[in-house]
């Protein structure tokens, strides 16, 4: 079982994800102190560190000095708030694995972990690390990957990457178009990883996360008592990105009193903390991606349209997947072949019938739904192969054709196991709303979330608890 050691002085926050982790497995063991925190990994092995930077008696370099010293092979992952983002990067050049930014994601996490574990485990390291063989790798000649991305064979994949490798050594501003979950992030930074800011941060912010009122203070940072709530001086997301690289997904919902400000920021290469009247100096290159035509946005009133026009030195649209359904072959044997190194898992690739479903299947959620159907379908085979009983409903029941009440999963479900309490019940009319919205938007989720004004991780989870419920009961 692997170990994981977690170094926070907040107790209740070492004691959240201490529960959390070994729920996922994993043995644990917490320190407040950073001193504290060496000693015990010194008494005992563990394969992960998990270690807030800010510590009461030292900060993360020197737990990550101190713990690589004596176990060079370990994983060190910093946690960390956004003022602190600049400084972890500076620790990952000194053999942090990643950093996690507060208030943490459970599902980040343990993403972070599982991914640092593999790449121990790849690495061949000895001791109590299984080593994994990867000669045999399904990837092809003349084919090369990112840690969540492969690029294709199609003419339009390829073309993608010729775009790519002309501006990544230049300073120009990009602009990326692509639906949601064709990698528009994996391209910025394979951007960011062939310019000569590679040494430098790469940071991605989805503006739409960002709150109207606090988005400045996010993106430039702000002065003690600026407003409500500013107890101290805080950095923003560009003094973090010295140097290197900004990602603004989905630009086009920033308020536009930021744009404004943003567009003094590329124009002049300064800016100020709000609340504040000093100039910053900056060297940021900034990519922005988009879902729509940023022409479009500015004409509806939504974008300016002097940042859009400061924003277009360069523009890259990256295809959706069913336009290079000749990829799919590439990617599925990549993403199988990552997945069984997370789960200690052999197959041996997909039975006929799989690879024709999925010839057939539009992929509204592109690569990012493609990536976890393989996922879950290697979590959930017991045979050597991939076989089509393990696959989503929506794309056993083909959903690019009408679909009747009597092919919905939930139908049959509810006729199998009959209402017998209210929960049951609103379970059930919850279930079918989602599923005629589904259908209404083509199996859209994004679309579907608007419609049922709940937003995108909201409608997986609801989905993904129906689905594990469905299994329990049956």
């Amino acid at each position: 079982m692997r170990r994981i050691l977690i170094i926070d002085d907040d107790t209740d926050m070492c004691q959240l994800l201490a529960h959390f982790l070994q729920r996922k497995g994993f043995e644990t063991d917490t320190a407040q102190t950073g001193n504290k925190g060496l000693a015990k990994f010194k008494e005992n092995k563990f394969d992960v560190v998990l270690c807030d930077f800010r510590l009461g008696d030292m900060d993360g370099r020197k737990v990550l000095q101190e713990t690589k010293s004596i176990n060079p092979a370990v994983v060190v992952i910093i946690i960390t708030g956004y003022s602190d983002v600049k400084m972890a990067v500076e620790v990952m050049r000194h053999g942090a694995f990643d950093y996690i930014t507060k208030p943490l994601i459970p599902e980040e996490v343990i993403n972070v972990i599982k991914r640092g574990l593999n790449e121990l485990s790849a690495s061949g390291e000895t001791g109590d690390h299984r080593i994994i063989d990867t000669a045999n790798s399904p990837r092809k000649n003349g084919t090369s990957s990112t840690e969540e991305f492969m690029v294709g064979i199609s003419p339009r994949s390829v073309d993608v990457y010729k775009q790519v490798e002309l501006v990544a050594p230049t300073n120009y501003s990009v602009i990326l178009y692509g639906e949601s979950g064709t990698g528009k992030e994996v391209i910025a930074k394979t951007i960011h990883q062939r310019s000569a800011r590679s040494n430098k941060p790469f940071i991605a912010v989805d503006c739409g996360t960002l709150s109207r009122e606090l988005a400045a203070s996010e993106l430039f940072g702000h002065v003690k008592g600026s407003f409500t709530g500013a107890v101290s001086d805080k950095e923003g997301i560009f003094e973090a990105a010295e140097g290197g690289t900004l990602l603004l997904d989905e630009v086009t919902n920033l308020p536009l009193d930021v744009q404004a400000t943003l567009l003094r920021v590329i124009q002049e290469r300064k800016f100020k903390r709000v609340g504040s009247h000093k100039d910053i100096l900056t060297d940021v290159r900034v990519i922005v991606a988009s879902n729509e035509n940023l022409q479009e946005a500015y004409r509806k009133g939504k974008f300016r349209e002097d940042l859009y026009h400061r924003f277009n030195e360069f523009s890259i649209s990256i295809p959706s997947l069913r336009e290079r359904k000749e990829d799919l072959s590439l990617f599925s044997a990549f993403f199988l072949e990552k997945v069984c190194l997370e789960l200690n898992k052999k197959l041996d690739g997909f039975d006929e019938e799989v690879v024709q479903l999925f010839l057939n299947y539009d992929w509204p959620g592109n690569l990012r739904e493609f990536r976890n159907v393989i996922r879950r379908s290697a979590l959930l085979s017991t045979s050597g192969k991939i076989t089509p009983n393990v696959l989503p409903w929506e794309i056993i029941g083909n959903p690019t054709k009408q679909l009747t009440d009597r092919t919905l999963p939930g139908n049959d479900f509810f006729h199998k196991h009959p209402v017998t309490d209210l929960k049951d019940a609103a379970s059930q009319a919850e279930y079918e709303t989602i599923m005629n919205v589904l259908k209404q938007v083509k199996f859209n989720k994004t679309k579907a979330a608007e419609v049922l004004k709940i937003d995108r991780k909201t409608l997986y989870n609801k989905i993904r608890n129906y689905e594990e419920s469905n299994n329990l009961k049956e």
